[in-house]
């Protein structure tokens, strides 16, 4: 396995890529002068920050006094701003100097799943989840669970004493911190008492109603008192087997979707023994020798997400219309702040089926050309369509115009002086993960527009990216 894709396999998992000037200036450090590196560049970040809006940023008193047609100006104002930080947070993965920072945030997006129709709320969580991505998870944890977009996601505004709601302690446990197999049903029932009260107001802030809790005794996994939220959130985090579930999801996500059983244990010890220490536990993996084992690289397919701010970032790709970003993350089945359920999405082979493989190799095409493409809607697109018309019919396809720049200039600066079969050499071995055959390599060869050498290089790179080993990272 070569250095060049060693190092690609880093800055691919550990961010979204990187361009192949930068990579040239990274060949003589060590993984672990990298590993650092990466950690100390996102040390330091911005957060993402919506513009002033009149009507979403009115207080709740006139808010209430809203005619029916401001109400429904105010429904669009907010999806129209949802739509803005989706695509302002895709660019910021494919310009930000805190490139793990970025992929961590986008992780924690996935893991701590959640959507809200109120565009505030799902800025105040993008940010949540950035300013905690390489923090402690024990105080992520506390974080999201006070968080209005988390509370109003999964019902804890309805979660009183006289009647308690189960939705956030169930996904509490199952899915953000301790997993199945390490709780009772009876610990649910009885954490989601413990939650009762927990709210926000309609300025998005926290707020505990005292009224509405549950201060009586409850018993929660072996112990009983009277149990706030916090106590069920602290007991659960000293209860090791939740660092081994996030040590195994980092794993699948960031190594392999195979998890080796024996370093996930490693792992999860050290997390746990950290006190929760998610800058440490990136830096064991992308430091360790085993992440740069030859079954770990290009083992992965690349989400949509993934696929969209790698090619941006590493081919200085710009989207004129940021529009036409969220119809392709939408006809590949991932739109960030809208994932299916609070699962999260899912990975591995379920990212391509005959539909959506045919649209990634015809992407690049139409990246490159900037020409139309047909998107083919299969669900309800009322968050995406122009206008705010809403499409009824299920499957319904639409037309759009994508207009891009690329500054390939890099490119064409590195491969200067070789031939075109070193050239194609050069760039299957930088592009693609894993070993490319022979023959593959004479077709982009022999279809390559080599009428000068920026054609050669830039009709070679969207030949490249439309083989299907470009979707694997």
């Amino acid at each position: 396995m070569s250095e060049t894709r060693k190092i690609n396999h880093l800055y691919k998992r550990a961010g979204f890529g990187i361009p192949i000037n930068e990579l040239a200036a990274k060949q003589n450090k060590s993984y672990d002068e990298l590993a650092k590196s990466l950690i100390d560049d996102s040390k330091s970040f911005t957060s993402l920050s919506l513009p002033s809006d009149s009507y979403v940023d009115a207080d709740y008193e006139k808010r209430k006094k809203l005619s029916r047609n401001e109400r429904q100006e105010l429904r669009k104002r907010n999806r129209e701003n949802i739509r803005k930080i989706n695509t302002e947070w895709l660019e910021k993965m494919s310009t930000d100097k805190a490139v793990l920072r970025e992929k961590m945030t986008f992780f924690w997006h996935g893991h701590f799943a959640c959507k809200s129709p109120v565009s505030r709320f799902n800025e105040q969580q993008n940010n949540l989840l950035r300013k905690h991505a390489l923090g402690n998870f024990r105080e992520m944890v506390m974080d999201v669970s006070k968080d209005p977009a988390m509370l109003q996601f999964l019902n804890n505004q309805q979660n009183r004493k006289k009647s308690p709601n189960e939705n956030f302690a169930r996904e509490l446990l199952e899915l953000f911190t301790i997993g199945r197999g390490n709780y009772s049903e009876d610990d649910i029932k009885n954490a989601a008492k413990c939650f009762t009260g927990w709210g926000y107001n309609p300025e998005g802030e926290y707020v505990f109603r005292e009224k509405q809790h549950d201060f009586g005794d409850k018993s929660f996994m072996g112990k009983t008192g009277n149990f706030s939220g916090e106590d069920i959130i602290n007991m659960v985090l000293d209860n090791p087997k939740t660092a081994e579930f996030i040590a195994g999801k980092i794993y699948k996500f960031f190594v392999n979707d195979n998890a080796d059983s024996e370093i996930v244990k490693e792992l999860a010890d050290n997390f746990y023994s950290s006190n929760y220490d998610i800058g440490k536990l990136m830096y064991e993996i992308f430091s360790s020798d085993w992440f740069y084992d030859e079954k770990n690289i290009g083992a992965k397919i690349k989400s949509p997400v993934e696929l969209l701010a790698g090619m941006s970032k590493v081919y200085n790709i710009k989207f004129e219309n940021p529009k036409s970003v969220l119809y392709m993350e939408r006809a590949m089945g991932q739109t960030l702040l809208n994932p299916p359920n609070v699962g999260g999405w899912a990975s591995g082979k379920s990212w391509i089926d005959t539909s959506s493989m045919m649209f990634r190799m015809k992407l690049p095409e139409i990246i490159f050309k900037s020409s139309n493409i047909d998107f083919e809607i299969k669900e309800d697109a009322e968050d995406l369509i122009e206008n705010d018309v809403k499409i009824k019919n299920a499957n319904k396809k639409l037309n759009k115009s994508v207009k891009t720049t690329i500054n390939l200039e890099p490119y064409v600066s590195s491969l200067s002086g070789k031939s075109n079969k070193d050239v194609i050499d050069n760039l299957t071995e930088f592009m693609l993960q894993i070993e490319t055959p022979q023959k593959t390599k004479d077709l982009v060869l022999k279809y390559a527009d080599d009428s000068n050498a920026e054609n050669f290089v830039e009709s070679s790179i969207e030949r490249i990216m439309s083989i299907p080993e470009f979707q694997l990272c």
